[in-house]
C-alpha cells in the first residue's frame, strides 16, 4: 500500500484528488478536491456518506436536499477562514461556481442522516497550538468535542472530523507526534486519518515541506517520510504521525480528513512517550509572532 500520493497520482474523473475507503484500504474516510472553471459545476450522489463541501480557493454554490447555500470562499487558503456546507448521507448535491475555483470534499461513511446546513465562517473556532518553533494554527471548522479544546461543542457531524492547519515557515507541527489506532475509552480514539497540503509560495517558487509516519506496532506498521508539495496526500490508518515540517519561507497548510468506528465522535490522541515532554515546555516560550496568519470574521460570512 502507498501511503504518500503525490499530487495527480491520486486523481480520478473530474477530482484531482479522490481518496475513497475503497482506494485507501479503510472503512470511513474520504477527500476528493474539485477544480471548476468559471461557470462550472458538478453533481454528486453523497452515498452512505456525510460531506463538507470546503472551499480552498474560490466561492459556490452548493445545493443538497432542495437547499442551497451560497459560500463566499475565499482566494486561498493562507488568506482567510471559509464557510462550508453540509451535505448529509444519500443525498444529491450540486457544486456550481460562477468564478471558479477549487474545493475540497471531506468525507465519512456514516449511519445517521443530519440536514443539509450552512456553516459560517464567523463561527469558525481559530486556534493557536504550541509555542515557538511548534506553533500553528488550526481552524476548527468540522471539529469534535474536545474537553477543555477551543471548540468543546464541536460543529455536528455522525463520523466525520475535519480540521486546517496552517504552519509558518520553518515551523513543526502535529508535534509531538501522536497516535489515535485503538481504541481506549476516554483516552485514544481509532480514526483514519488524511493529510492533504498545500504551500505558500515565494516569489513565484513552490513550497515544500516533509511528513512523517512511524509504526506505533499496531496495524499495517506504516511507515512514510514524504517530501510533500501543493496538492499532495498522506494517508495515516494507523502509527505515530508528525512531524509536518514546513521549510523555512513557505507557509504550509494541511486539510486533516478523520472518521472511525466509535459510536462516540471524538478527538482522542496519545503522545509519542519519547516526545511527550516537548509539551510541557510551551507555557515558558512565546507563541510564534507571525500567529494567527488570519482570524475568523465577525458576524456573518
Amino acid at each position: 500500500m502507498t501511503y504518500h500520493l503525490p499530487a495527480g497520482k491520486a486523481g480520478s474523473g473530474p477530482y484531482t484528488v479522490d481518496v475513497t475507503p475503497e482506494t485507501a484500504g479503510w472503512g470511513y474516510s474520504g477527500l476528493r478536491v474539485l477544480t471548476l472553471p468559471p461557470g462550472g459545476s458538478h453533481t454528486f450522489d453523497a452515498g452512505d456518506s456525510e460531506w463538507i463541501v470546503l472551499p480552498l480557493a474560490g466561492g459556490c454554490t452548493v445545493t443538497a436536499d432542495d437547499a442551497a447555500f451560497a459560500l463566499h470562499g475565499r482566494p486561498d487558503v493562507f488568506s482567510a477562514v471559509s464557510d462550508f456546507a453540509y451535505v448529509p448521507r444519500d443525498a444529491r448535491a450540486t457544486v456550481s461556481s460562477a468564478a471558479g475555483g477549487r474545493f475540497a470534499l471531506a468525507g465519512a461513511r456514516c449511519a445517521r442522516r443530519l440536514p443539509a446546513r450552512y456553516g459560517p465562517a464567523s463561527a469558525v473556532p481559530v486556534e493557536l497550538r504550541g509555542a515557538g518553533a511548534c506553533s500553528r494554527q488550526v481552524n476548527n471548522f468540522g471539529a469534535a468535542a474536545r474537553a477543555g479544546g477551543a471548540d468543546e461543542q464541536g460543529f455536528e457531524c455522525d463520523k466525520l472530523i475535519a480540521v486546517e492547519v496552517l504552519t509558518p515557515g520553518g515551523n513543526w507541527s502535529s508535534f509531538p507526534p501522536h497516535k489515535h489506532d485503538e481504541h481506549r475509552p476516554g483516552e485514544e480514539a481509532e480514526l483514519e486519518e488524511i493529510y492533504y497540503f498545500e504551500f505558500a509560495a515565494h516569489d513565484g517558487v513552490p513550497g515544500l515541506g516533509y511528513q512523517r509516519v512511524s509504526p506505533s506496532g499496531r496495524g499495517r506498521g506504516t511507515d512514510v517520510l514524504a517530501e510533500v508539495r501543493d496538492g499532495d496526500v498522506v494517508l495515516v490508518p494507523d502509527g505515530w504521525h508528525g512531524p509536518s515540517m514546513a521549510v523555512p519561507g513557505h507557509h504550509m497548510y494541511y486539510l486533516n480528513v478523520m472518521a472511525g468506528p466509535a459510536d462516540e465522535r471524538a478527538w482522542l490522541i496519545s503522545d509519542h512517550p519519547g516526545h511527550a515532554w516537548v509539551r510541557d515546555t510551551w507555557p515558558e516560550q512565546p507563541v510564534d509572532p507571525r500567529l494567527p496568519l488570519y482570524t475568523a470574521p465577525e458576524g456573518t460570512a
